[in-house]
């Protein structure tokens, strides 16, 4: 960790597995501290929602160059819904719903091991947290692109309770899925997250490793508030 000022704001960095409640904790970690919180995963879950309706992406089926073609088409923000809280928009349109869908999950590690694509958000989500006061979480945020994160947390938990997790969240907004299918969707991601070519799941060197997997959400959130205290004081 780097030392900071205590009137400057942190710049926190929160990368790891799927399901592992990085957005959960990241969601409640920056309004504690009112500060933006970037969903790096949603980014790349709008990009390939936008190959999936030019029919450029499937399960079986990837076509990278007009992918990185049709990126300047993409126009990709978070806005607050009346509850406070941030839901994507692509090219205009609240994606939220869409972009947690299982057809999402099957083909989003493919779209986003594409450098170009890579290339094309890290480039905006370096702008959004450029001031710092910003909590982002993903797989590349601590390693790519914020490697001088003042505070980088690594996410992990049992593969078996992050299925459940997951399983738990799609049926709940009315997705037709099995555990089965989520637990092989997460074994899928894990694989190619962790051994893409381009900017892979990695645990850098200055992460602080939180397995949450007998964690509850608030638990987890006062560790890490714990954390951002001794930042703070250094």
């Amino acid at each position: 960790m780097r030392s900071v000022s205590r009137d400057k704001e942190l710049t926190i960095a929160i990368d790891g597995w799927t399901a592992c409640g990085k957005s959960t904790l990241a969601k409640a970690l920056a309004k504690e501290l009112n500060y933006v919180f970037v969903d790096s995963g949603a980014m790349y879950r709008g990009a390939t929602l936008h190959a999936m309706r030019k029919n450029l992406v499937s399960r079986n089926h990837v076509d990278i160059n007009r992918i990185i073609a049709s990126l300047p088409e993409i126009k990709i923000a978070f806005k607050n819904n009346a509850k406070g809280k941030a839901e994507l928009y692509l090219n205009g349109e609240n994606v939220e719903k869409e972009i947690r869908s299982i057809e999402v999950s099957n083909s989003v590690s493919s779209v986003a091991k594409i450098k170009e694509v890579r290339l094309f958000l890290v480039k905006q989500q370096r702008i959004m947290g450029i001031n710092g006061g910003v909590v982002m979480d993903g797989r590349d945020i601590g390693s790519i692109v914020f490697p001088l994160a003042e505070l980088k947390l690594f996410m992990t938990a049992d593969p078996d309770i992050r299925a459940q997790r997951r399983f738990d969240e799609l049926t709940s907004k009315g997705e037709k899925v099995t555990l089965e299918e989520v637990k092989e969707n997460l074994k899928l991601r894990d694989e190619m997250d962790s051994t893409r070519e381009e900017s892979p799941l990695t645990q850098v060197e200055d992460a602080i490793v939180l397995d949450n997997s007998n964690l509850t959400p608030k638990e987890q959130l006062t560790k890490v508030l714990e954390l951002v205290k001794k930042v703070r004081k250094k």
